[in-house]
């Protein structure tokens, strides 16, 4: 059998591996679809991660230098790559009970034909139907950040709403706005395909920041008001200036990026400074979460898994292209980190899944 790997820096490849037997809790799944993670991933892939050499140090609350005797935070060789699946289970434990043989899954984990998951009170462990779409169900992971930003930029029916980059959290996020009831939804992105899909899915507006000054076409599509909510994503600093110019007095800054350090020329004077505006970093993942406790990752996801099921969010357009598996290190190099521009998100199909 075979996996997709990282053995250096931006070198993906298909190793052989072997599966273990699987213990009394687990199942054992055979993949049908899977899909990367095109943010954190890619720095990791790209060896540009902080993790490397940095460590978030839980007590302090701070990032620190890993000790030089200490393991790095990622090791290349056999590094796994992928970030979700949906697949078959044809193994169970013997202490399993929710789950059967047969059962169709979608879970965490990398990209290789087959899972071994813990199955005992594991809620992400997600069943789905036998004709669900595996393209939605392997957005559960940037749905998951779409709907954190959602809610900590309070959107409410009525407001103005900027989405800046166009990514699968990006295109959610447009989708949750507009059926949170947004009177205007604005998306950014450079890549013209991105634009044509988010206008599909719900955008009223899509700006190429190429091309236009996009702070102050937010205010003249406003009529001056400005958003009264900005979800970034893209971790760009001229996408971090245009939000400050273009949000509403007293608006918010959803930063759902995780950027590198920005160079010189970032300006927190002139709007920022008059216009009173908030920024707060969006994490779906951190606990205790905002609005504890009411909200917990495990309700943002059981909510996401939900959306995705039912329909409410279509993710069909965002899953684009779709590669073989055994075609997946040259399309994760492609499409992930050489060419991001030509996909918004990668799937990869095992055995013509579709």
């Amino acid at each position: 059998m075979k996996k997709l790997v990282c053995t250096a820096p931006r070198i993906a490849a298909l190793v052989d591996y072997e599966d273990r037997i699987i213990q009394s809790n687990e199942v054992k799944v055979t993949v049908e679809f899977a899909a990367p993670k095109h943010g954190t991933e890619l720095a990791d892939f790209r060896g540009t991660s902080p993790f490397i050499d940095g460590k978030y140090d839980s007590e302090w609350k701070i990032f620190a230098e890993r000790d030089a005797d200490e393991p790095r935070g990622i090791v290349y060789g056999d590094l796994p790559l992928g970030n979700m699946f949906v697949g078959t289970i044809v193994e169970a434990g013997e202490d399993v009970v929710d789950y059967a043989v047969g059962d169709r899954v979608c879970s965490y984990g990398p990209i290789k034909e087959t899972q071994i998951v813990n199955a005992v009170d594991n809620y992400k462990l997600r069943k789905m139907s036998k004709d669900a779409s595996a393209k939605n169900a392997v957005c559960y992971d940037p749905a998951q950040f779409a709907l954190g930003a959602i809610r900590d930029a309070n959107v409410r029916a009525g407001d103005n709403i900027v989405v800046i980059g166009l990514g699968a959290i990006g295109q959610i996020a447009i989708q949750l706005a507009k059926r949170a009831g947004a009177s205007i939804v604005i998306a950014v992105d450079p890549i013209e395909k991105r634009r044509v899909i988010a206008k599909k899915h719900g955008a009223d507006y899509a700006l190429d920041s190429f091309t236009c000054d996009v702070g102050l076409e937010i205010k003249r599509l406003t009529d001056k008001i400005g958003a009264d909510a900005i979800i970034e994503t893209s971790g760009n600093m001229q996408a971090m200036q245009s939000a400050l110019k273009g949000l509403a007095y007293g608006g918010t800054i959803a930063y759902v990026a995780f950027p590198k350090p920005f160079p010189q020329g970032l300006w927190l004077g002139q709007e920022a400074h008059f216009n009173y505006g908030k920024i707060i970093f969006s994490r779906a993942c951190s606990e205790p979460n905002p609005e504890y406790p009411r909200w917990s990752r495990k309700r943002i996801e059981n909510v996401c898994w939900e959306l995705l099921m039912n329909g409410y969010l279509d993710c069909e357009d965002l899953i684009d292209p779709v590669v073989d598996f055994v075609d997946s290190p040259d399309g994760f190099s492609k499409y992930v980190d050489l060419h991001p521009e030509l996909s918004i998100k990668l799937g990869i199909e095992f055995g013509g899944a579709k």
